[in-house]
């Protein structure tokens, strides 16, 4: 069992791999591989960490929505993370080549908040009533763990492996919008690379955010207006290089692209 002062000398390693750009050990050689609690505390001690600094929090992130991958985890749930205000890109946005680390880059549904959601007890028709937009969205994961070592705890740790994020257009009403059966094809330099459909999603990305607002809830940082909701990838993540340019469709939903700039010399 690792203590408080363990935990935080967890965290400050992973801010430190991320300043100096050098991927660390996973953090399981010290933590159990059960101890999701631990896990946890070290990404809420990062997220404090970067309010302090002057970060704004925007919303969450879903992580590990895909039953193929949770098995190769050896787990049988999400997780989550943290989204800041630095992190957000825009459609067609080019983003700076080495802004996150071992980047790779996967399709998503993402909600953007009407209302607050503090019920721990929230139901589909709560959720989707509390639902304001549907939009498109790309996600840039990272790890700060060398070679993409990780097992759950590690991401966990990692803020769910976070990077960035870009949204797409249009933003729609949640109404008319077959979440379940809308097809993802991404390219990458005009070759298409991932698909996908948001049955993929925990069966469909509502189940994924009613997840997450109940976990916030019990945690007692429920969703708020105006937070944005990463539902998860819909398809396989795809490794990305200086250079790159993805294009993502999500048929009834919308398009969403993103252009990484070239290796600084």
């Amino acid at each position: 069992m690792v203590n408080e002062q363990q935990l935080h000398e967890m965290a400050e390693r992973l801010r430190q791999a991320e300043q100096c750009r050098e991927a660390t050990s996973p953090v399981r050689d010290q933590l159990a591989p059960q101890d999701i609690e631990a896990a946890y505390r070290i990404q809420q001690i990062n997220t404090e960490h970067a309010v302090v600094q002057g970060r704004r929090i925007v919303g969450r992130k879903i992580g590990l929505t895909n039953p193929r991958v949770q098995a190769q985890l050896g787990v049988d749930q999400p997780d989550f993370g943290t989204l800041f205000a630095d992190m957000s890109f825009g459609d067609n946005d080019i983003i700076p080549a080495d802004l996150v680390m071992q980047p790779k880059v996967e399709a998503e549904i993402a909600f953007i908040m009407d209302h607050d959601l503090p019920q721990q007890d929230c139901t589909h028709a709560e959720l989707m009533q509390a639902i304001g937009w549907v939009v498109p969205a790309l996600e840039i994961v990272g790890s700060r763990i060398s070679n993409w070592d990780i097992r759950f705890v590690d991401t966990v740790a990692d803020n769910a492996s976070s990077g960035c994020f870009v949204l797409g257009t249009p933003a729609r009403r949640l109404d008319g919008v077959d979440l379940r059966g809308a097809e993802m094809r991404m390219t990458r330099n005009s070759e298409i690379v991932s698909t996908g459909s948001g049955a993929e999603c925990l069966g469909n990305p509502l189940n994924a955010a009613l997840w997450l607002a109940r976990t916030l809830s019990r945690l007692g940082t429920p969703l708020k207006a105006g937070d944005l909701v990463l539902s998860g990838a819909l398809g396989p993540m795809v490794e990305c290089a200086p250079g790159d340019r993805f294009d993502a469709e999500i048929s009834g939903i919308g398009q969403v692209a993103v252009e990484f700039a070239q290796a600084s010399a």
